[in-house]
């Protein structure tokens, strides 16, 4: 007999009507605007990017402002395997999202103890030392000029990487749809719902018998393996690799998106993504010069008058989900 908790979970893993609908819009995307096919690809990437935080931000209660390692870390070490060994995209994918995977292994004993304020710290700190790490061996990274030239073969030895675009937008969506269903499935399990309640209150979920250090340990390390294959995106579908992928702002840039799109729901990550990217694309194109004081002032409105107010489409979709 099945239980209530997990009646609801199945309830919330089911997909909605209006989800195969977005995605089959964004992947006609490329071919309604060829012309902006690569700006396509970055949505879908920091999209990809944003809802890594969230997993441990929405839905575990951990606040990470040097998330921005992994990505670094990904993007450097894909465009280095196609560099150095072999220029195949999934295979150097997947050595991205692997080593992305074993640091944040490494580094979440860093988010087990202390106080967000600590917490706040010792990541960024993390963040800065890969940061002057891929700074002082230019001899493999490139310093301060960055690791150029990377030239990726075609996808699956079929699909060459145009000038475009189309084929990195369609091959950036492939990747950021099966991970969101990957994470989908994690958050709507009983790893999930023991997420949840660590983010809720971690005294009572340790009460209850939830291993909460290794629960998180696990989570940061999937998150990071999941930056890292954004990275690894950006990398293959730019052809270059810099040292403003680990920067803070990087990092600072997620926590906006997931402002605008709300936390604790994976589209969140994705709609902050899309609204933030077309934001600093039009305005930038307007007013190259004070484009982040008018998103700044975007965001100060959206925290004044809420998001419900100015009907975010996270209270759209449910809306129409319901």
């Amino acid at each position: 007999m099945t239980t209530p908790i997990e009646a609801s979970l199945q309830r919330d893993s089911r997909i909605k009507k209006w989800e195969p609908l977005v995605w089959l819009l964004a992947f006609a995307a490329p071919l309604l605007m060829p012309s902006h096919s690569l700006l396509v690809s970055e949505i879908a990437i920091t999209a990809l990017f944003a809802m890594s935080l969230d997993l441990i931000l929405g839905y575990t209660g951990i606040v990470s402002l040097g998330h921005a390692a992994f990505f670094g870390m990904g993007a450097y070490s894909a465009a280095l395997f196609a560099k150095l060994v072999m220029p195949d995209p999934l295979v150097g994918l997947l050595v991205a999202t692997l080593l992305a995977t074993i640091l944040g292994a490494a580094c979440s004993v860093t988010v087990l103890r202390g106080s967000d304020l600590t917490r706040l710290m010792v990541t960024l700190g993390v963040g800065l030392i890969l940061l002057e790490l891929a700074n002082k061996l230019d001899w493999l990274t490139g310093g301060a000029d960055g690791l150029q030239g990377v030239v990726m073969g075609p996808v699956l030895g079929l699909f060459e990487f145009d000038l475009n675009g189309k084929t990195a937008a369609w091959y950036s969506l492939s990747i950021t749809l099966l991970l969101f269903i990957l994470m989908r499935r994690w958050i709507h399990s009983p790893f999930g719902a023991g997420l949840k309640a660590i983010r809720d209150n971690r005294l009572r979920a340790a009460s209850i018998g939830i291993n909460v250090n290794r629960r998180i340990a696990i989570i940061y390390t999937l998150a990071a393996g999941v930056a890292g294959a954004a990275g690894g995106l950006m990398a293959q579908t730019t052809g270059f690799a810099s040292l403003d992928l680990f920067a803070f702002d990087r990092s600072a840039d997620l926590m906006l998106m997931l402002v605008i799109g709300g936390t604790g729901w994976l589209w969140g990550g994705i709609t902050g993504a899309v609204v933030f990217k077309l934001l600093h694309t039009v305005i930038s194109n307007l007013t190259p010069q004070y484009w982040t004081f008018w998103i700044g002032l975007f965001l100060v409105v959206l925290v004044l008058v809420g998001r419900e107010r100015l009907l975010s489409p996270k209270t759209w979709f449910r809306k129409r989900a319901a």
